[in-house]
């Protein structure tokens, strides 16, 4: 009986209370405090990033590719003709191909041992890496038009501070890192290095330094923009180590640096520039490409005809794809909209066009002999920081 009453009292007292949370109906308000819910926080304020001096502003502190969104082009660059360049080391030509059609527009001829098709950091220029030629050949984007040749000596690659201030010539066989002019290619200071075949590179999120690869022995520099000096240097944990393509993950943690012997991506905090992680992706690991939702890189393992997907989220690798009569895939892009990549095969004198969502292979073209730094051009972002497009 005891309990019954006490259960009474409780079912009384929870009529009671809701009772006097309804109110009387008269429009009194009751005493009871408001706001009882629990606010919803603010999301946390994207601190600004304090980039190099000169360089645009970065547009989202937690994604250096945030300007490089499906069809999200430059007014410089809105009314170019669409076009994939591809240079052919054997056959000293640019391949011009229409992405639309799949077939080959053009054919120019160029200087000695083309490497690598490089938009300049204004977007108004391709310039050609004749790397045996000592020369670069300007191309003009929007009518497609090479001009007059520039003497500049072992351009193997080219890059640009994110400022625009600088060129930088990656001079493999004269073992140099050459600060020029980006417009007249006109020495302003030239950096020894120690290492040999420096390579590629890719730049922090606030440009303040950038990542070198020594293809030839195996290791990495570390670059002070401003200073334009080196500020660390290492050999990589791998016997036969051949370090290849950079790239900066979009967060900026980390850099991710392609290894044809090792055969895989080496993973490296490049502010403590300690020694990096290796994590295997095929045999002939190559180029690294950034797709346009900044979610997945697209890795080439030109050493047996595959695709890996990597995720940038998760870290790890999620899908791999094969070509489907082999190839040697090596560098290249994506297309405007992030549909297609791009790739150039080495050593079979063709370009592959594959779809970024399955993984198939939507065209095979023949082009010249030894294929290497195919561009497609114009892809978004504000401006380049060179390569086959690093764009920011």
């Amino acid at each position: 009986m005891h309990r019954h009453l006490v259960k009474s009292a409780l079912v009384a007292g929870a009529a009671l209370a809701v009772l006097s949370a309804c109110g009387t109906g008269s429009g009194e308000r009751t005493s009871e405090p408001r706001g009882t819910k629990a606010a919803v926080p603010a999301p946390p304020e994207k601190k600004p990033v304090k980039g190099l001096p000169g360089m645009p502003p970065v547009l989202d502190p937690e994604d250096v590719y945030a300007a490089d969104r499906p069809g999200k082009l430059s007014p410089v660059v809105k009314d170019f003709p669409s076009r994939v360049y591809v240079p052919n080391t054997e056959s000293d030509t640019v391949t011009v191909i229409d992405p639309k059609t799949y077939e080959v527009t053009e054919t120019i001829r160029v200087g000695r041992q083309p490497q690598h098709v490089v938009p300049s950091w204004d977007l108004k220029t391709l310039w050609v890496n004749n790397n045996r030629g000592h020369t670069l050949t300007p191309i003009d984007p929007k009518t497609g038009k090479a001009g007059k040749d520039v003497e500049v000596h072992d351009p193997y690659n080219l890059y640009f501070t994110p400022n625009g201030r600088y060129a930088v010539v990656m001079a493999s066989l004269d073992r140099e890192l050459v600060f020029r002019d980006p417009h007249t290619m006109k020495v302003k200071k030239t950096v020894p290095v120690s290492c040999y075949g420096v390579n590629h590179a890719d730049f922090s999120l606030d440009g303040r330094y950038f990542i070198v690869s020594c293809e030839f022995s195996g290791e990495l520099l570390k670059v002070d923009t401003e200073k334009m000096e080196i500020v660390g240097q290492q050999r990589l944990p791998f016997e036969g180590a051949m370090p290849q393509d950079v790239k900066v993950s979009p967060d900026g943690k980390r850099f991710y640096i392609a290894d044809m012997m090792a055969h895989g991506m080496w993973v490296l905090d490049g502010d403590t520039f300690t020694e990096p992680a290796l994590m295997p992706t095929g045999k002939g690991c190559h180029g690294l490409y950034v797709g346009r939702d900044s979610r997945e890189m697209y890795v080439t393992n030109r050493g047996e005809g595959t695709i890996s997907v990597f995720d940038f989220t998760q870290g790890r690798l999620t899908k791999k794809w094969k070509l489907p009569d082999g190839g040697s895939p090596d560098m290249g892009g994506v297309s405007a909209d992030g549909k297609v990549l791009w790739l150039s095969g080495r050593y079979d004198a063709e370009v592959y066009a594959v779809d970024t969502r399955t993984g198939i292979q939507l065209a095979r073209i023949p082009v010249g002999s030894g294929p290497h730094g195919l561009a497609v051009y114009p892809q978004p972002g504000r401006y380049s920081l060179g390569h086959t497009g690093v764009f920011r």
